[in-house]
């Protein structure tokens, strides 16, 4: 998914709150030559849903890595499911008794067309600092990083407490149903650490400015709308039109904003956020978070596609489709309406909300979601804060560190649906103009390696003790 977490912001007020970090210990060289070596190989495998889906190959090649790295080959398992497949490996710790700590994360990518490429998109350079690939920033690159990390740990004679658990899905970029499987077999998890998620923003000019984790995400929700007529011959309009009648309706939808919400989490954002930035957009953060009933702050922060998705919760038209030939008046006409909805609202609350604000009569509207339940936000766990943030202190030092809300989904909503507390905490840092997650020429600096390494040891050393 890795998308909207890169341009929040965590709390430094949470952070005064902790004690001083210890170093964390630094990557081996054979850990970051690993990283890299397996990121490539990763990148190599088509594993995108559909014919020639090879995520079940790259899962096998995993297991491989792992087995050879210290992981007992029963501990590892495979699970076909349709054409694609997930991956479990377990590290068990001394405690029977403790819950396990889940490493969370996937090994399917979207769809990328060679021919509008720079480079094959599955063929994995190295070159300017860059790997290149699909798959380089979302997010097999960071699947690697984390293997390697969890193999030096055992190289160092690391005995973890409670149970490690790797967990990669096999369709989190599509439908889903392996990440609610693995969310099932998994729900009595302690903690979910997803490497999907969360991440540091670099400047222009290559400098850390902050990082962020993960703390909720919002719902994701499709609803299609639909107007039925009789018809008849389109030379003898009549005064009721599915057409007109439906784009009537998406006109008012889109015109109707949701009552802006604030949660906790989302606060400390704004309160963060607000020290990064500067002017009118600055301004708008901290009166938001100091009263969400503030219009003047909703009209900037609604008029800023990055931050729109913050306030609460959003509608969009994203198809249509109405009449069924080019002399006829149409019989049909239909629209899906998809919301990102705020943690804490029910997707019933919001169809309801549709229906009234669309205002017309002869018009249905029925729940389509595929691959998603709704979830609420993780609580901010002192454990988990004050981990993530030593972790980050020792290997970005000075690097400001927060909280965030995602407007994406990720494998966090099925864990999150179980009641298990999971936060997206990627150690990797980019450019926003470097950031093409699902898109062209996907890339992400390869200087993250050692930094991301070491982070993860000491995140999953903490949190597993």
């Amino acid at each position: 998914m890795r998308q909207a977490g890169l341009r929040m912001m965590a709390a430094g007020t949470l952070m005064a709150l902790l004690p001083l970090p210890a170093i964390a210990a630094p990557a081996s060289g054979a850990a970051e030559a690993q990283a890299l070596d397996v990121a490539k190989r990763a990148i190599a495998f088509r594993s995108v849903a559909g014919p020639g889906n090879q995520t079940p190959q790259l899962a096998a090649y995993l297991t491989s890595v792992l087995v050879a790295g210290g992981f007992a080959r029963d501990e590892v398992t495979i699970t076909p499911v349709d054409d694609t497949a997930y991956l479990i490996a377990r590290w068990p710790g001394s405690d029977r008794t403790a819950k396990p700590l889940v490493v969370s994360g996937h090994i399917d990518v979207v769809e990328a067309k060679a021919a509008d490429w720079q480079r094959d998109p599955f063929t994995p350079v190295v070159e300017n600092g860059f790997l290149y690939g699909r798959g380089a920033t979302d997010m097999k690159f960071d699947a690697a990083i984390a293997m390697a990390a969890l193999i030096d740990m055992k190289r160092a004679g690391y005995r973890p407490r409670r149970d490690i658990v790797l967990a990669f899905s096999g369709d989190e970029e599509t439908r889903m149903k392996t990440s609610a499987m693995i969310a099932d077999q998994l729900k009595n998890a302690e903690m979910v650490i997803n490497i999907d998620g969360g991440g540091g923003r670099l400047g222009e000019d290559g400098r850390p400015q902050f990082f962020t984790w993960n703390g909720a995400e919002k719902t994701y929700a499709d609803f299609e709308l639909t107007v039925t007529n009789p018809g008849g011959h389109s030379s003898a309009p009549r005064p009721q039109n599915a057409i007109n009648q439906l784009s009537a309706a998406l006109v008012r939808i889109g015109n109707y904003r949701f009552p802006p919400q604030l949660s906790d989490l989302t606060k400390t954002f704004f309160v963060e956020a607000a020290k990064q930035k500067s002017g009118a957009l600055a301004a708008a953060m901290r009166a938001f978070a100091a009263n969400p009933r503030d219009e003047k702050a909703i009209a900037v922060l609604a008029a800023d596609p990055a931050y729109v998705g913050q306030i609460g919760t959003t509608c969009v038209a994203t198809m249509v489709s109405g009449g069924h030939a080019l002399n006829a008046l149409p019989q049909r006409a239909t629209a899906n309406i998809n919301c990102r909805i705020f943690p804490g609202v029910k997707p019933a609350d919001v169809m309801a909300t549709l229906q009234q604000v669309a205002a017309e009569p002869g018009m249905t509207i029925r729940d389509v979601t595929e691959g998603s339940v709704a979830n609420d936000a993780s609580p901010l766990r002192p454990d988990f804060v004050a981990a993530v943030t030593k972790a980050m202190a020792a290997t970005r030092p000075g690097v400001p560190v927060f909280p965030s809300m995602s407007a994406g989904a990720s494998d966090s909503m099925w864990f999150r649906y179980h009641h298990v507390p999971s936060y997206g905490a990627s150690p990797m840092f980019i450019k926003e103009s470097d950031e093409f997650s699902h898109g062209l020429n996907e890339r992400t600096p390869i200087d993250n390696i050692a930094p991301g390494i070491a982070y993860y040891r000491s995140l999953f050393t903490d949190l597993s003790r």
